[in-house]
């Protein structure tokens, strides 16, 4: 499986009414083992690329605070948006200041926008469905990834590392994030340097 065979599955489980880790399950579940782990391998890249500072400090804002787990369900959140919005996000982290969950979150104080833990399990739990045995999974996993392991594949550069807590900064690279959040949470104000 490509990216672009990636890209296909998320748009035809976005097309059901089911939640979108059910209904991606539920077609995993249909393929063979080994095209599950190579889904799992492009959704690794896919949020490997966007595990960087900017798009971090986007999730701070959003969730009020981002620790490394709740950081990886954003991550996984951002793939699941699909094609269009994760390359935007890859491209410009600011852009989920349009995006209608995050404006929407945003008026409702709602700190979950993007974040979607049950993603990160798509494959797992596709591939207990299909082996019944989920461990297995995690030990080919295991396996599938050392065959295909390089150089190449090492965690990306995160960019420059800069305080979330610093209002200058994060007006400067995310303007309209911060806009965002600081007009629709006053409580959060004092937290980025207005009193």
């Amino acid at each position: 499986m490509d990216t672009e065979a990636f890209w296909r599955v998320l748009d035809v489980a976005k097309a059901g009414d089911k939640p979108l880790a059910d209904a991606v399950a539920d077609h995993l579940s249909t393929i063979s083992p080994k095209e599950i782990l190579a889904f799992e391998y492009q959704f690794s890249r896919l949020r490997d690329a966007v595990y960087r500072w900017d798009v971090w400090a986007a999730a701070y804002l959003i969730a009020s605070g981002c620790s490394d787990d709740r950081f990886s369900d954003f991550t996984a959140g951002v793939v699941a948006l699909g094609r269009e919005w994760y390359e935007q996000v890859a491209s410009h982290p600011d852009m989920l200041a349009e995006h209608p969950a995050v404006r929407t979150a945003a008026a409702d104080d709602d700190q979950d926008a993007i974040f979607d833990e049950a993603f990160n399990f798509v494959s797992s739990t596709a591939y207990e469905r299909l082996t019944g045995d989920r461990d297995h999974f995690w030990e080919a996993w295991d396996t599938y990834i050392a065959d295909r392991s390089s150089s190449t594949d090492d965690a990306s550069d995160m960019g420059e590392s800069f305080d979330f807590d610093d209002a200058q900064q994060m007006r400067q690279r995310l303007p309209r994030l911060t806009a965002l959040y600081l007009s629709a949470q006053p409580g959060n104000l004092t937290q980025y340097g207005q009193d």
